[in-house]
């Protein structure tokens, strides 16, 4: 094990440049825009999943009422969940790339060449 790698992950930067980075103003705003995205967006979907419970356990009345055929309001909404789920997960990766990944690929450069 060489002297750059003391936390023997392999990675072959040092203790001190991991430190740098993590102190930079560009991790900073990594961070910020995803805590940004993350917890407002957590929140919406823990609400929605939390609606759609309550629902289904005390407005049976409601949750009962046939859409077409044999179609409840209830199964749409759970289907919907199922919807949202991936809605959520699009609406990431497209803020990811966006927003996070180029900051992301910015720190990554300024670690792996400033070790060099």
């Amino acid at each position: 094990m060489g002297a750059t790698d003391q936390d023997g992950s392999g990675s072959g930067i040092n203790a001190e440049t991991w430190a740098a980075a993590q102190s930079s103003p560009e991790f900073a705003s990594l961070r910020r825009k995803l805590r940004n995205f993350i917890f407002p967006v957590s929140a919406l979907f823990l609400a929605w999943y939390l609606v759609y419970v309550l629902l289904a356990d005390y407005a049976h009345g409601f949750m009962s009422i046939k859409l077409v055929g044999n179609i409840n309001i209830g199964l749409v909404l759970g289907l919907l969940q199922f919807v949202s789920t991936f809605a959520i997960t699009t609406w990431y990766v497209i803020y990811a790339n966006k927003n996070l990944d180029p900051i992301a690929e910015q720190i990554k450069d300024t670690v792996e060449g400033g070790d060099k």
